[in-house]
């Protein structure tokens, strides 16, 4: 998929991974459309992306929200690009202090978040993509990037719901692909580990990242959101990556409850 000149649509585009993406897409050129809650610290993070960004507030939850602002996308062009970086982590671990259940509601709300809010923009979205023009040489229409994580697979304790939501995420990449492909659009999803945003703001004291970071092999520091930007954009521009997810961690396997 070209990236200059294309439409993307970004969720989860005012902090973190997604505003990396939004910047990086910006610069090689794209029409970025980000998408995020309503706020007036994601109306200033737009603005910082410069006159290539436009930001629209929405909750991916929300079917008219996102209706909305796939509208506002495809006013600027047909939407060629979604990269979805919306969600949220955090502990939330499924007993308290007492052994006593904890509430459903917020471990509920985390995994419709990072899950449903993953299915409702990839079938919206892709509703719309199928009436694009196809591109040559291959028919491509458009093309997805969903935002799964390490965690996936390798969950700690207290990340049950965002360890599940995210090997969900990681589940519906390939049959996306397939039943997509037919219609010329493809579906990824990259896995960070570790990455310096928001999400980790508060989560680990400075000796315990320190231990994390000693038994990684290299690089031994956190992620870069413009790494993820990097490989996202590669993904979009390489017809061959489709109905898979991609690994981002600096080759890191080595969480035990001792470091």
């Amino acid at each position: 998929m070209e990236i200059a000149n294309s439409v993307a649509l970004i969720t989860g585009g005012c902090s973190g991974l997604g505003l990396a993406t939004a910047r990086h897409l910006a610069a090689l050129g794209a029409r970025v459309v980000m998408v995020d809650l309503a706020s007036p610290a994601a109306r200033e993070a737009a603005a910082t992306v410069g006159g290539r960004a436009t930001y629209v507030p929405a909750d991916v939850l929300d079917e008219r929200q996102m209706a909305d602002a796939l509208d506002a996308a495809e006013a600027i062009g047909p939407i060629r690009i979604v990269v979805h970086c919306a969600g949220r982590g955090g502990p939330h671990p499924i007993l308290n202090e007492r052994g006593e259940a904890a509430p459903l509601e917020p471990l509920e709300r985390l995994v419709r978040l990072n899950l449903v809010g993953s299915i409702n923009v990839l079938r919206l979205a892709a509703a719309r993509m199928t009436t694009n023009e196809p591109a040559a040489p291959d028919g491509e229409r458009g093309v997805f990037v969903f935002t799964a994580s390490t965690a996936a697979g390798e969950g700690k304790p207290g990340q049950i719901p965002y360890s599940a939501s995210k090997a969900g995420v990681i589940g519906l990449t390939l049959p996306a692909a397939r039943e997509l492909g037919p219609y010329g659009i493809r579906v990824c999803s990259l896995a960070p580990g570790t990455f310096d945003t928001p999400l980790l703001e508060n989560r680990f004291t400075a000796t315990e990242m320190q231990r994390r970071m000693a038994v990684k092999p290299f690089p031994k520091r956190l992620g870069d959101p413009a790494e993820f930007a990097q490989l996202a954009a590669h993904v979009i521009g390489n017809p061959m990556i489709n109905g898979t997810t991609l690994r981002l961690d600096g080759a890191d396997r080595g969480w035990t409850p001792a470091s």
